[in-house]
């Protein structure tokens, strides 16, 4: 049998997602508590969607609620599809740009991270589905000012960046190329500015992919510290509501515990940027999303991108 204590350290390091799901394995909060900055939804998948017993898929979204805004009906910024596989221990994460130019059942063409808005994330999880043809099993939404909050927390990350660029409004002396450290303010910054990007959307969505494996790679050199997990669980179970059970939660930690850093892929849906509607939109590759869907469905490995 797993020791709780061996739990807690294999999930602070394999990241954010790892330590928030073994936290809550813990402790439950009471039903009066209402978190406000992370919430884990289980989401019932359709019927004619399947993927491997082996597989679990999870939607982390990054909302773009402001103070006193639902997050759960707010628009979603940060999009990314995360697939474990608890039999080989891998892990891929699929990266979509906010501004995808998608149909929304009931609403038309719009961009995908507005089906946050429109349906909650039940409605987020089936835009995924429809453009990738993976229905994630759980949707992760998170606020960026506990994001930020929980990066300082640890002592802040690294990244490979490998372009200068700035933003007049998040970080307007900009980031360097190169290996650069950045706190809680300049890693949201870097997950979310776009314009002085050449690959704009797609540029950031790969560099939130750089940031999570700079969270990453933190909290795995930082675990056998003295309370930094304890400091880290408490944290979050602050901050954390779900309609997961203790067991659900148990099981769901443990896999993504077991992750190996070395087996995990990434890739960003690619495509064209353009104009509807009076707005800049992404024109997704909607053929590139179904084969990584395809080829990441039943064992969560993509062999390129």
């Amino acid at each position: 049998m797993t020791r709780p204590g061996s739990l807690l350290t294999r999930a602070a390091r394999t990241g954010i997602l790892g330590l928030v799901l073994a936290a809550a394995v813990f402790v439950v909060p009471p039903s009066s508590v209402q978190p406000a900055d992370v919430e884990l939804v289980r989401i019932k998948r359709a019927g004619d969607v399947s993927v491997g017993s082996d597989v679990i898929w999870i939607l982390a979204v990054g909302s773009d609620a402001r103070a006193g805004q639902d997050m759960m009906r707010s628009r979603g910024d940060a999009l990314q599809l995360v697939g474990i596989n608890t039999r080989t221990d891998s892990a891929t994460a699929i990266g979509v740009p906010r501004d995808s130019w998608v149909s929304l059942p009931g609403h038309g063409m719009q961009k995908i991270n507005s089906a946050l808005y429109y349906g909650g994330p039940q409605a987020m999880a089936a835009a995924m589905a429809d453009l990738i043809g993976i229905t994630p099993d759980y949707v992760m939404v998170t606020r960026f000012p506990f994001f930020e909050d929980m990066v300082d927390d640890i002592g802040g990350i690294e990244v490979s960046n490998p372009r200068v660029f700035k933003d007049p409004n998040l970080k307007k002396e900009g980031f360097r190329a190169g290996r650069i450290h950045l706190g809680g303010y300049d890693a949201m910054a870097f997950s979310r500015i776009r314009y002085e990007l050449q690959g704009g959307d797609f540029d950031r969505s790969a560099n939130q992919q750089r940031t999570l494996r700079g969270i990453h790679a933190r909290i795995r050199s930082q675990a056998d510290r003295p309370g930094f997990i304890e400091r880290g669980v408490m944290t979050v179970l602050q901050h954390m509501a779900t309609n997961l059970g203790p067991a659900e939660l148990y099981e769901l930690a443990q896999a993504v515990a077991q992750v190996e850093p070395g087996k995990i892929t990434t890739c960003v849906i690619r495509g064209r940027i353009g104009s509807a509607a009076g707005q800049s939109v992404v024109f997704p590759d909607v053929a590139q999303a179904r084969r990584l869907g395809n080829a990441a469905r039943s064992d969560a490995t993509l062999s390129g991108c």
